[in-house]
């Protein structure tokens, strides 16, 4: 005589709404946790008004912060070394044909091999070169790249350390008109 083992019971498929509803809690929580994730990554910077400086850029012309009241602007850390700052250069240069975009080459070398590093790329950006990182601490950047939008009012109006989707930063600098 054999033995018959007894059916297991089949579960009924999921609704298409219970299964439209569970991914959208998979979505909310996905999106609550990298929304965290970039707030912690960008806590220790500056916030309020930007700290003023005085500094060369690449070419020898003086700059302040001063020199972009008139509009929004998008300050830029970034390095020669920093392999998500030359994924988006291509990005920041584009952007920087249409809006004030002034960037700073964090920890990259002497200026010649910022210049260098410009030149194989192809990039022409306003570059202030900060060897030991002196512009970057008063911005209290401690990666790169890390972006901040700055008003007309010289309030620093959105910062974010990480790489920064070229339509948000177009969006951010459009808003930071009325903020």
């Amino acid at each position: 005589m054999t033995e018959t083992k007894p059916e297991k019971p089949k579960r009924p498929k999921p609704s298409g709404r219970r299964r439209a509803l569970s991914w959208g809690i998979q979505i909310g929580l996905a999106l609550v946790i990298f929304l965290a994730v970039r707030a912690w990554m960008a806590r220790d910077m500056v916030e309020g008004p930007a700290p003023e400086f005085e500094a060369q850029l690449l070419d020898g012309t003086p700059v302040t912060l001063a020199d972009y009241a008139d509009e929004p602007m998008l300050l830029h850390f970034w390095a020669t070394w920093c392999p998500i700052c030359r994924l988006e250069e291509g990005e920041i240069v584009r952007l920087s044909q249409s809006h004030p975009v002034l960037t700073v080459a964090m920890q990259s070398g002497v200026e010649e091999e910022v210049l260098e590093h410009l030149n194989e790329r192809e990039r022409e950006l306003a570059v202030i070169n900060d060897p030991d990182g002196a512009l970057a601490a008063r911005y209290n950047v401690r990666g790169v790249p890390a972006t901040f939008i700055i008003n007309p009012d010289g309030e620093i109006v959105f910062r974010k350390q990480g790489y920064a989707p070229p339509l948000e930063l177009r969006l951010r600098l459009w808003l930071a008109r009325w903020l």
